[in-house]
């Protein structure tokens, strides 16, 4: 097959290189710059060398006109792609739907350790749809203005209710707008019809699942069904929302983060 011109950010670690490189793969809707406005340089000033992706039809990365035709499939040959690419085999760090390709690039690539941030669970992503339905029918036509650039005080209320904790403030989330885009349908289908999926086989690495406490998609009630699947160590960030790389508390989940692939061998 041929491979995808994708487009990747690198901040490479400050000082000398005392682990091995991260590479953060976005969730649905979201870019590589994501990870850039916080997480990729404070992580590359604790010495970690960072690169996050463009999965295909996201960001500078090809394709964008043939986005729908993208499922989890073809973001982990993406990944594996960008990871084949690196010096040393990278930690992965994936977020939302980014944890749904990490996973899947686990069941055919070997990696020293992942962090699953805000993991769909193991069910997929329908009764998040539904409960979000139910409690804020509003939300989906909220989400789709914001993709737009169009904002009101009840988008930013919308999209802060869901996403973000209550102390995220509306211009900052102005500010992430443009990191942020619409999704492949067949993405979505994918992560609906996740449960349906019978990979491979999980190999044994050590993997951290992080969850925001004040997360409205993912409530830390699930994040246990992760865990058990890859005999994982849970941290739930207080007070923190569902975008954790860019929530008022992006910096507790940072250190969290951290801390914990300080500790492994």
């Amino acid at each position: 097959m041929k491979p995808r011109r994708i487009h990747t950010l690198h901040r490479p670690a400050v000082g000398a290189k005392r682990y091995p490189p991260l590479l953060f793969v976005h969730g649905g809707y979201a870019t590589a710059g994501c990870w850039d406005a916080y997480f990729l340089p404070w992580f590359s000033s604790r010495g970690f060398d960072c690169h996050a992706l463009d999965l295909a039809g996201h960001g500078a990365s090809e394709d964008r006109a043939r986005l729908d035709s993208y499922g989890l499939d073809d973001y982990a040959e993406d990944v594996a792609q960008v990871a084949q690419e690196l010096d040393a085999p990278a930690i992965l760090i994936g977020h939302s739907m980014g944890t749904a390709v990490v996973e899947r690039y686990l069941e055919r690539h070997q990696a020293p350790a992942a962090v699953l941030m805000a993991p769909v669970p193991p069910t997929g992503i329908l009764g998040a749809t539904m409960k979000i339905a139910l409690t804020d029918p509003a939300f989906f036509g909220e989400q789709a203005r914001a993709t737009r650039g169009e904002y009101t005080a009840e988008t930013l209320e919308s999209i802060r209710d869901v996403y973000y904790s209550a102390e995220t403030t509306s211009e900052d989330l102005i500010r992430f707008g443009p990191l942020f885009q619409s999704e492949s349908r067949r993405a979505i289908l994918d992560l609906t019809l996740l449960a349906m999926h019978f990979g491979g086989r999980r190999p044994a690495l050590p993997v951290l699942v992080v969850g925001g406490e004040k997360d409205a998609v993912f409530p830390p009630a699930v994040l246990g069904f992760t865990a058990a699947r890859w005999q994982a160590e849970v941290a739930v960030i207080p007070r923190a929302g569902h975008t954790l790389m860019l929530d008022a508390h992006w910096q507790t989940a940072a250190s969290r983060i951290a801390g914990w692939i300080e500790r492994q061998p």
